[in-house]
Protein backbone atom coordinates (compact mmCIF):
# COMPACT_ATOMS: atom_id res chain seq x y z
CA UNK A 1 0.00 0.00 0.00
CA UNK A 2 0.95 3.97 0.67
CA UNK A 3 3.43 5.56 2.70
CA UNK A 4 1.40 8.61 4.07
CA UNK A 5 2.95 11.67 6.18
CA UNK A 6 0.82 12.97 8.86
CA UNK A 7 1.28 16.27 9.49
CA UNK A 8 -0.28 16.91 12.45
CA UNK A 9 0.00 19.05 15.98
CA UNK A 10 -2.37 17.11 17.79
CA UNK A 11 -1.01 13.53 19.27
CA UNK A 12 -4.94 12.16 19.59
CA UNK A 13 -5.69 12.95 16.21
CA UNK A 14 -2.16 11.70 14.66
CA UNK A 15 -2.93 8.27 16.77
CA UNK A 16 -6.47 8.36 15.24
CA UNK A 17 -5.32 8.87 11.85
CA UNK A 18 -2.47 6.15 12.29
CA UNK A 19 -4.66 3.20 13.26
CA UNK A 20 -7.02 3.66 10.35
CA UNK A 21 -4.02 4.06 8.01
CA UNK A 22 -2.12 0.94 9.35
CA UNK A 23 -5.27 -1.34 9.63
CA UNK A 24 -5.77 -0.47 5.93
CA UNK A 25 -1.75 -1.72 5.09
CA UNK A 26 -0.16 2.19 4.98
CA UNK A 27 2.79 3.24 6.42
CA UNK A 28 3.25 5.65 8.55
CA UNK A 29 5.40 8.23 8.66
CA UNK A 30 4.90 11.49 11.02
CA UNK A 31 5.42 15.29 11.50
CA UNK A 32 4.66 17.37 14.45
CA UNK A 33 4.45 20.73 12.18
CA UNK A 34 4.27 22.43 8.92
CA UNK A 35 7.91 23.06 8.59
CA UNK A 36 8.61 19.42 9.85
CA UNK A 37 5.64 18.24 7.39
CA UNK A 38 7.71 20.27 4.66
CA UNK A 39 11.29 18.72 5.53
CA UNK A 40 10.14 15.15 6.31
CA UNK A 41 7.93 14.86 2.83
CA UNK A 42 11.26 16.14 1.11
CA UNK A 43 13.09 13.75 2.97
CA UNK A 44 11.38 10.61 2.38
CA UNK A 45 9.59 11.21 -0.28
CA UNK A 46 6.13 9.32 0.87
CA UNK A 47 2.93 8.38 -1.34
CA UNK A 48 0.45 10.79 0.28
CA UNK A 49 0.53 13.85 3.05
CA UNK A 50 -2.29 14.38 5.40
CA UNK A 51 -2.24 18.01 6.18
CA UNK A 52 -3.63 19.84 9.31
CA UNK A 53 -4.10 23.05 8.97
CA UNK A 54 -3.98 25.03 12.63
CA UNK A 55 -0.51 24.41 13.50
CA UNK A 56 2.21 26.76 15.21
CA UNK A 57 4.63 28.17 12.84
CA UNK A 58 4.26 27.04 9.75
CA UNK A 59 0.46 26.69 9.03
CA UNK A 60 -1.02 23.84 7.10
CA UNK A 61 -1.99 26.36 4.24
CA UNK A 62 1.57 27.00 3.91
CA UNK A 63 3.46 23.79 4.27
CA UNK A 64 0.93 22.57 1.52
CA UNK A 65 1.66 25.49 -0.93
CA UNK A 66 5.91 24.39 -0.31
CA UNK A 67 4.94 21.02 -1.43
CA UNK A 68 2.88 21.69 -4.10
CA UNK A 69 5.27 24.17 -5.53
CA UNK A 70 8.95 22.16 -4.98
CA UNK A 71 9.50 20.32 -8.02
CA UNK A 72 10.79 17.86 -5.65
CA UNK A 73 7.29 17.03 -3.57
CA UNK A 74 4.85 18.64 -6.44
CA UNK A 75 3.54 15.19 -7.86
CA UNK A 76 3.14 14.35 -4.35
CA UNK A 77 -0.76 14.54 -3.44
CA UNK A 78 -1.82 16.51 -0.30
CA UNK A 79 -5.21 15.80 1.25
CA UNK A 80 -6.38 18.20 4.33
CA UNK A 81 -7.71 17.28 7.11
CA UNK A 82 -8.74 19.92 9.64
CA UNK A 83 -11.08 20.99 12.13
CA UNK A 84 -12.22 23.68 9.90
CA UNK A 85 -15.08 23.64 7.78
CA UNK A 86 -15.71 26.81 6.43
CA UNK A 87 -15.86 27.23 2.66
CA UNK A 88 -14.01 30.04 2.47
CA UNK A 89 -11.17 27.53 3.81
CA UNK A 90 -11.97 24.28 1.49
CA UNK A 91 -11.73 26.98 -1.13
CA UNK A 92 -8.21 28.25 -0.32
CA UNK A 93 -6.85 24.74 0.42
CA UNK A 94 -7.88 23.56 -3.07
CA UNK A 95 -5.90 26.42 -4.02
CA UNK A 96 -2.87 26.16 -2.38
CA UNK A 97 -2.56 22.29 -4.22
CA UNK A 98 -4.63 19.96 -2.08
CA UNK A 99 -6.19 17.20 -3.85
CA UNK A 100 -8.90 16.96 -1.14
CA UNK A 101 -10.23 18.77 1.84
CA UNK A 102 -11.61 16.85 4.99
CA UNK A 103 -12.81 17.95 8.23
CA UNK A 104 -12.47 15.81 11.56
CA UNK A 105 -13.84 14.02 13.23
CA UNK A 106 -13.03 11.94 10.28
CA UNK A 107 -14.82 8.67 9.28
CA UNK A 108 -12.56 5.67 8.28
CA UNK A 109 -14.41 4.91 4.92
CA UNK A 110 -14.10 8.71 4.03
CA UNK A 111 -10.43 8.66 4.61
CA UNK A 112 -9.63 5.41 2.86
CA UNK A 113 -11.69 6.37 -0.08
CA UNK A 114 -9.96 10.33 -0.37
CA UNK A 115 -6.63 8.06 -0.22
CA UNK A 116 -8.02 5.96 -3.18
CA UNK A 117 -8.99 8.94 -5.11
CA UNK A 118 -6.09 11.40 -4.60
CA UNK A 119 -3.51 8.31 -5.22
CA UNK A 120 -5.16 7.14 -8.24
Amino acid sequence: MARVLIVDDSPTETYKLTSILEKNGHAVITAENGEQGVAVAKKERPDLVLMDIVMPGLNGFQATRQLSKAAETAHIPVIIVTTKDQETDRVWGMRQGAKAYLTKPISEKTLVQAIAEAMA
